[in-house]
């Protein structure tokens, strides 16, 4: 070879350790079961799961049962990589005061997952029943079937069952259970529940429409959430935006961490645009959920 001899230096060697370690750190958040199952089938050969695969959902299934639901100290771990790379102890303070607004945000969207979970259980719980009244039970024990065979209404399932099974009042159970989050369509079924006894109508035509009025609303909201996902993906791209121009920054040999962590300027330019880059994503995630509230 006639041209020289290239060489890694030990800066080179940090920034790709770091940078494994904020990808590493960004698939343990983002990852889910979905997608594995998808690489699963993808990377399998005549039946055989790919090694590699395997190893990762090995990796994550410990982090998993360190973490035990925790995923907001992985705060930490994220902001030492700059913390290393600018050597300033500023990115692990603001990892630290990220980890209970991190923590606030977990626990807002499990709440919103298990309330959408309660309310595709009440449609269900409505089929359930319509099923076991046609099939020639009597109300009060088709109610009992149709509540364990679904559990979604936990602890006020049970009131529900023993106002079935002891011959309570059943409608006023079901309105009182459908006061929690994720089960108001239980009114729907309590009223059913009344007309059915005070004129004779027939309960199971009523769920029935109530379980079409309850599903059409579930594919109403899917719909809407997949119209936008394209408004979501933007709100991402504006988060993911100053991280990349710090990369290119760093790549073309401007050492942007050094110059925002280590002078004047460059701390009031962080402070000023990091508090942009939070009114820009509370201003487009608002906008993104008002259009969900619609």
């Amino acid at each position: 070879m006639t041209g020289g001899t290239a060489h890694i230096g030990i800066p080179d060697v940090v920034h790709a350790a770091a940078l494994c370690a904020a990808m590493a750190a960004w698939l343990v958040v983002m990852g889910r079961s979905r997608p594995l199952r998808r690489a699963r089938v993808l990377l399998t050969d005549g039946g055989e799961r790919s090694s590699a695969v395997e190893r990762w959902c090995g990796v994550r299934s410990r982090i998993e049962k360190r973490l035990r639901g925790r995923w907001e100290w992985l705060c930490l771990p994220v902001a030492s990589v700059p913390a290393v790379l600018g050597q300033s102890v500023l990115p692990l303070i603001a990892g630290a005061a990220a980890v209970p607004l991190a923590r606030r945000w977990l626990l807002r969207r499990r709440a919103r997952k298990e309330q959408e979970a309660r309310a595709n259980g009440v449609g269900d719980l409505c089929g359930a029943l319509v099923g076991e009244l046609r099939a020639g039970r009597e109300p009060g024990e088709a109610l009992l079937v149709a509540v364990r065979g679904t559990d979604v209404m936990g602890d006020a399932g049970f009131r529900v069952s023993a106002a079935a099974r002891f011959g309570g009042d059943v409608p006023r159970a079901l309105v009182q259970a459908a006061g929690e989050p994720g089960l108001e369509g239980l009114a729907g079924v309590a009223a059913c529940w009344r007309v059915s006894v005070g004129s004779g109508a027939g309960l199971a035509t009523g769920l029935g429409r109530l379980e079409s009025a309850l599903r059409a609303e579930r594919r109403q909201r899917d719909e809407l959430r997949a119209q936008l996902a394209g408004a979501w993906s933007t709100v991402v791209v504006l988060a993911v935006l100053p991280v990349i121009a710090l990369v290119l920054g760093a790549a073309l040999g401007a050492d942007p961490l050094r110059v925002l962590l280590h002078s004047t300027t460059g701390l009031v330019c962080l402070v000023t645009g990091g508090l942009l880059e939070v009114c820009g994503l509370f201003w487009a995630s608002r906008i993104v959920r008002a259009g969900e509230a619609g």
